[in-house]
């Protein structure tokens, strides 16, 4: 009568060890401070968007191309710092403060949904996991953001975010966004452009940059302002950069 009870153990010690083993292998894997000076051809998350085309019979390709900090507009950085992750430099990886609304929220909903990550984080989950959103996923991705956090340094993780976060179906990095939605380089982008595809991240397939998404204008306007206020934009000489000043003689 015992038999079956020992059965019972023996697959839960298995299972207790798969899912120890699963979680565990990313203190080690994968080799995160290969990063400091690759550059990924493909992310996770690229490769699911590839996966899901092929399943649906959708050809379509990733636009992605490469491009060093250096050469992307200061207000790009600034203003998806602000949407996404106002405490990035204050921070170790977790901004703790809005994993718990974000948790308080899900319990309301009764749905594992809302935000809370850092760019830490989002590039942890971008890089290397499955978007899926359940706790074990997140236990990898705490791993591998405590990982990034303490191998690569704050503008790399900027850097690397901005080069692989997604912007459009298919649309990867802010150079291949910028050319895509503006027609110009992501060096050249002004800082309302910034603030708009700033504002885009949270859901790129669905919102859009063309100013019919009234959602996508409150929020631009929003991380515009607090460009403003915090003397990072001087809105008279933006306007004049954007072509917005009609008495500009240029």
């Amino acid at each position: 009568m015992r038999f079956p009870g020992r059965i019972i153990s023996i697959i839960l010690v298995l299972i207790l060890t798969y899912f120890v083993f699963d979680v565990g292998r990313y203190f080690v894997y994968p080799n995160v401070a290969s990063l400091k000076k690759s550059c990924p051809q493909k992310t996770a998350f690229m490769k699911y968007r590839e996966k899901v085309w092929q399943e649906k019979g959708i050809k379509r390709k990733i636009t992605n191309i490469w491009v060093p900090l250096s050469r992307v507009s200061p207000y790009v950085m600034k203003a998806v710092i602000i949407a996404e992750d106002d405490k990035f430099w204050s921070h170790e990886g977790f901004d703790f403060e809005a994993m718990q609304k974000a948790l308080e929220k899900d319990i309301k909903k009764k749905k594992f949904k809302s935000g809370g990550s850092t760019i830490s984080q989002q590039l942890a989950k971008n890089m290397y996991l499955s978007p899926a959103k359940n706790p074990l996923r997140k236990i990898k991705e705490a791993i591998l953001t405590w990982r990034m956090e303490r191998q690569l340094s704050k503008r790399r993780i900027t850097e690397l975010y901005l080069n692989v976060v997604e912007w459009g179906d298919g649309t990867f990095g802010i150079e291949a966004a910028a050319r895509k939605h503006y027609g110009k380089s992501a060096a050249a982008l002004t800082a309302r452009e910034a603030a708009t595809l700033a504002a885009v991240i949270p859901n790129p397939r669905r919102y859009k940059t063309d100013g019919t998404s009234r959602y996508v204008g409150s929020q631009s306007e929003r991380i515009y302002q607090i460009m403003v206020r915090r003397g990072i934009v001087i809105p008279d000489y933006d306007d004049v950069i954007s072509g917005k000043d009609e008495n500009n003689p240029q």
